[in-house]
């Protein structure tokens, strides 16, 4: 989501927009009292006409419906049904708010809502603390992931599904709310009276070093202050760790956010005046260059910016502004490809509307929005721009670039998919279950996050922990073997071939077999972040998983390859770097 305030200067624009809605106004008031009239007075303009008439039916409907259908009708409900259906026919983007989600919304630009600081999970028909937020009235409570919420404010949490549960934790600051837990090792059960406060989601989950040259700054959003909170984030990296040439902004699962957090932070790297994003809309005053506007706190470090498929909006505005001036590597894979801007609009009865206003361009020219929404797919699906139609750009100093497709990366790593027997061990929650059972029998935290790692005999525990348990899965090659066994048998070729089938099904059974196997180190990596996790919460799980994640490694090695890391940007030599900081302070 990229977000950004509604222009204030296009008057004639807005005194045409503010005539059609009084008379927007006027018709409907006339349509809910006179069912039969035409507006035949407002054929001013076909569009205008064409608003009128639509409408018209649309109360005629509304009305219809309210006074002949079977049932009684919420009105408020069919209402909402259909702005809902309305502002879904354009774009995923196009969001209506009423009063009562107002918080929704509120959470996706300042990172802040009003409840206790914790996240839930189902195990076992049992409603259990998956997270808790450092600092957040929860923590401070001396709640812990893994405890098993029995009531919430007198009410049993096995009658509540978990949209209902979220929604009782959450509440105005300040108001209080009774929870009765139960403890997953003791099974002893008290009752806490918790006060709500407003919990401030930091958008810098993390910031560390992957070694003593290279930073590590992770990002889950774009709200407000998020810049500041990377500049601080710098800063003290650098004064804590005076060898650091390089580091790395983690924006893999970064959905985005505020467009003018993207500009300051993009601020942060390259110096004053000049663009990193412009946007251009329909109303003329949207058509705007956004420009860096003071001087870059560090405009010669090296830099890589990781992505993946989610990141996306203004995490996509800064990974492009960095590749289309040169400035960073981006690493990891094409980001999600969304170019769209929005901005929110006041509607009455306190409620509000998010829509699209202008597509947003990168330095060098391009648009990465990677879906056109006006065009369904043939199949009735989304229209993904073909490559075909994808254009080329050049950076600043000359390398190629396109447009229509996302941020794609300088280098390309392939996604990093977990195995199918760890994906059914989170799953199924062994891996959760095992390190809370691990968090009360080693009471004593460990020193180091990063450094941590279970013994051999804490593995062979866990081995002991899952076995007879069901973790069953259904591995991609019998999803193969499935389908054509299925094929074969249609075409009546199976009876020909089912000895050699069967003979392949039980070896790849055997073979299976022996995933915990082969698989250990990859389950030993989970193990490790979600134990490390409840000593030290999400920090600690970051902190750990730099150690085994392929993305950060590649990253670091690149920051400390000085030529490799010049060669990426298209710098000829390497007092390239001195004259990119050069021109970022002097232009």
């Amino acid at each position: 989501m990229v977000l950004t305030r509604f222009p204030e200067n296009h008057y004639s624009k807005m005194k045409m927009i503010r005539f059609l809605r009084k008379t927007i106004a006027k018709i409907t008031l006339a349509a809910l009292a006179l069912s039969g009239l035409a507006f035949l007075a407002y054929r001013v303009d076909d569009h205008y006409f064409e608003i009128a008439k639509n409408l018209d039916i649309f109360a005629a409907v509304y009305r219809s419906l309210d006074t002949y259908y079977v049932d009684s009708i919420e009105p408020g409900k069919l209402m909402g049904t259909g702005i809902d259906a309305m502002v879904g026919s354009l774009d995923p983007y196009t969001t209506f708010y009423p009063e009562n989600d107002l918080s929704e919304l509120e959470f996706q630009t300042t990172g802040k809502y009003g409840g206790i600081g914790l996240s839930i999970r189902q195990i076992h028909d049992s409603t259990i603390v998956s997270d808790i937020y450092s600092g957040s009235p929860v923590d401070q409570a001396g709640i812990r992931a893994g405890d098993i919420i029995i009531s919430i404010n007198g009410q049993q949490a096995t009658s509540l599904n978990d949209g209902q549960i979220s929604k009782m934790l959450k509440g105005a600051p300040g108001t209080s709310l009774r929870l009765v837990l139960q403890n997953p090792w003791t099974g002893i059960r008290t009752e806490k009276t918790i006060i709500r406060r407003e919990i401030d989601i930091r958008s810098v989950a993390y910031a560390g070093m992957v070694n003593t040259q290279v930073g590590y700054i992770k990002m889950m959003q774009f709200t407000q202050f998020s810049a500041n909170e990377v500049s601080d984030a710098l800063d003290s990296l650098k004064s804590k760790n005076p060898a650091m040439t390089g580091v790395i902004i983690d924006l893999r699962g970064n959905p985005g956010g505020l467009l003018d957090e993207a500009v300051k932070m993009s601020s942060l790297f390259v110096g004053h005046d000049q663009t990193v994003v412009s946007t251009r809309g329909k109303i003329a005053s949207w058509n705007r260059d956004y420009r860096t506007g003071e001087i870059a706190k560090d405009a010669g470090i090296r830099l890589a910016v990781l992505t993946n498929r989610m990141s996306a909006s203004a995490s996509e505005i800064f990974a492009g502004a960095m590749q289309d001036l040169d400035r960073g590597v981006i690493i990891g894979q094409r980001s999600f490809g969304k170019g769209l801007v929005q901005t929110t609009r006041d509607l009455p009865y306190n409620s509000k509307l998010k829509l699209t206003v202008a597509k947003y361009y990168t330095p060098s020219g391009r648009c990465i929005q990677a879906i056109d929404y006006s065009h369904a797919a043939t199949d009735g699906g989304l229209y993904y721009i073909p490559d075909s139609l994808r254009k080329t750009f050049r950076t600043r100093d000359g390398r190629i670039v396109r447009d229509g497709g996302g941020i794609e990366p300088d280098v390309h790593l392939p996604p990093d998919y977990l195995s199918d027997i760890s994906m059914a061990l989170l799953e199924k929650n062994y891996i959760f279950e095992f390190a809370t059972q691990y968090y009360y029998t080693h009471p004593l935290a460990p020193e180091s996050a990063m450094d941590f790692k279970i013994t051999n005999e804490d593995y062979q525990r866990f081995l002991t922990f899952i076995s007879g348990k069901d973790f069953d899965y259904q591995t991609r090659s019998e999803d193969v073997l499935e389908d054509f066994e299925k094929t074969a048998k249609k075409d009546g070729y199976f009876n020909d071939v089912s000895t050699q089938f069967d003979a392949l099904k039980k070896q790849l059974d055997l073979e299976k077999q022996k995933d915990i196997l082969k698989n250990s180190q990859e389950i030993k990596n989970l193990l490790e972040e979600e134990i490390i996790g409840r000593y030290y919460l999400e920090q600690g799980r970051i902190a750990r998983s730099l150690g085994f994640d392929p993305e950060v490694t590649e990253a670091a090695a690149v920051l400390q390859d000085s030529t490799h890391y010049n060669d990426l940007l298209g710098r000829k030599d390497s007092l390239s770097l001195q004259h990119q900081s050069a021109f970022a302070e002097v232009h």
